[in-house]
């Protein structure tokens, strides 16, 4: 589910990209976008998620159903009403937000009164995106993991849309993808109420100030949000440096991010899902040993998926851009700078997904405060490394930072769970690397061989560098897969259940 609603992604961006290019429309319209993205993170899947999926776990594991179904509602009622509040003073303060987040643009008044009146759209997205994460997590708390992976796909399809048939009907014509986020919004909180319906878990509105549940919610919520949404908070500190480079740099870091969002989208945010529910279960019945074990089954899925998708990115950086964005409005000078955020961006790919994966052995033992000391020293680091970085390689030394940072912050995470023992590595680690490695070897040399020079990929046309990529993406991958076959990997080796059933 995941997989379709990232396929409708690129659909989304590769259509925004013919149509707007990478200047001062789009500019404007992903810093607007950039804001309730963030609030998202804040409210909703990041800091909310994390405190919540743990302990309507414990709920449902060891409470009655009407206990649970109270915490259930008392959440929804006290996360609506600060919703609104935030909602609320976003819009009327939209100026205020554009000052701080993007101070380059006040120089340039069109470009800035078109920021602002796209983020007085698009911020309501922040009131129903949280609610659906709400309403995702209850689900997967209840083992329906699709719904709320396949529930993104249709801001993808409003995206779409809008932009197809929309633009031609507004002024100016990017007004249509602010519009595409308020109506995804609201699609996708439709999309689940049926959902929840079946389980009986439809909130209502009930407040109750004094609910045990309720506030031990909002107690390990408070410093997770910031842990959580280090990542998105590195990226709107990069907005605002990007917003002082030239025209174009935002639009440049966009379009890299959403191809280095496929792979840690697709890995990071399914293994995320599947691991904080089920490490919560294996807490709450102390199966110390089935934890530590899930950690390890999601720690080789990530190595043995992340560290290809990673170094495809940085190898086939040019023939992914041009076959994807290349049209329309979107120049030849775009491609090439936007292949060098790609490549800054694919050295912290493994970063990026192992936080995904290692965050949530704290999370499901509501441990926030290890997380967010780490997220502090990561976010420090970022800053720095962006001072450093912004001068030489301009706004692909922004995501250099962003890569750089996220693999700091997985090898501290790391380091923690290693050190208080939640974490205990199974058997075979060495092997297994030195096994990858190999297979990465026989891969990159191929795709070198076979990718051809940048030249040659500007001048083809659209359908013969969607089938050359097609070819070299499909005999890059058959050489890394086949290689790991014959040196002994076998897919039964990496299910879930292989790790759940050994004995304990």
């Amino acid at each position: 589910m995941t997989f379709i609603s990232r396929i409708l992604g690129f659909l989304r961006d590769v259509i925004i990209a013919r149509i707007f290019g990478a200047g001062m429309a789009s500019d404007a319209f992903f810093v607007a976008f950039r804001i309730p993205n963030l609030l998202r993170r804040l409210f909703a899947e990041g800091a909310f998620s994390q405190a919540f999926v743990p302990i309507l776990a414990e709920y449902k594991n060891t409470r009655s159903a009407e206990e649970t179904r109270q915490l259930v509602d008392h959440i929804t009622t006290l996360l609506s009403l600060a919703l609104f509040i935030v909602t609320l003073i976003g819009i009327i303060a939209a100026p205020l937000i554009i000052y701080a987040s993007a101070p380059g643009f006040s120089s340039d008044p069109e470009k800035f009164n078109l920021t602002v009146e796209l983020l007085q759209i698009t911020f309501p997205y922040i009131f129903f995106i949280s609610l659906v994460s709400l309403a995702g997590g209850i689900l997967n708390t209840y083992g329906k993991f699709y719904v709320p992976a396949l529930t993104p796909a249709l801001l993808n399809v409003s995206f779409i849309a809008c932009a197809l048939w929309l633009t031609p009907y507004v002024d100016p014509p990017v007004l249509a993808l602010a519009w595409a986020v308020f109506i995804g919004g609201v699609l996708q909180l439709c999309f689940q109420i049926p959902y929840l319906l079946r389980l009986k878990l439809m909130p209502r509105i009930r407040f109750k100030t004094h609910d045990q549940g309720a506030w031990r919610v909002l107690k390990l919520m408070g410093p997770a949000v910031f842990g959580v949404s280090v990542g998105q908070i590195s990226m709107l500190i990069n907005t605002i440096f990007a917003s002082l480079l030239i025209t174009g740099s935002v639009s440049w870091l966009y379009y890299a991010d959403r191809l280095m969002e496929f792979p840690a989208g697709l890995l990071g945010v399914a293994l995320g899902t599947i691991l904080l529910p089920s490490l919560a279960k294996h807490y709450s019945s102390h199966s110390t040993e089935a934890y530590s074990r899930l950690l390890d089954w999601g720690l080789r899925l990530t190595v043995l998926l992340t560290l290809p998708a990673a170094l495809a990115l940085a190898l086939l950086s040019t023939p992914l851009i041009t076959t994807l964005f290349h049209y329309g409005a979107f120049t030849d000078h775009d491609v090439f700078m936007t292949r060098d955020a790609l490549i800054a961006y694919s050295l912290g790919l493994i970063g990026l997904i192992l936080v995904k994966v290692l965050a949530p052995g704290f999370y499901a033992r509501q441990n926030i405060k290890t997380p967010v000391k780490i997220a502090i020293v990561t976010l420090i680091a970022t800053q720095l490394m962006n001072l450093a970085f912004i001068i030489p390689l301009k706004h692909a030394g922004l995501a250099l930072a962003i890569g750089l940072g996220a693999c700091l912050n997985a090898g501290l995470l790391y380091y923690k769970l290693r050190s208080q023992n939640i974490y205990q590595p199974q058997p075979g680690w060495r092997v297994f690397i030195l096994k990858i490695l190999a297979a990465l070897l026989v891969m990159g040399t191929i795709l070198w061989v076979f990718s051809g020079t940048d030249a040659s990929w500007l001048a083809d046309t659209a359908a013969v560098r969607a089938s050359r990529l097609g070819a070299v993406i499909v005999v890059g991958a058959s050489s890394y897969f086949a290689t790991l076959w014959m040196l002994g990997f076998r897919l039964r080796d990496f299910s879930k259940q292989q790790f759940d059933e050994k004995p304990e």
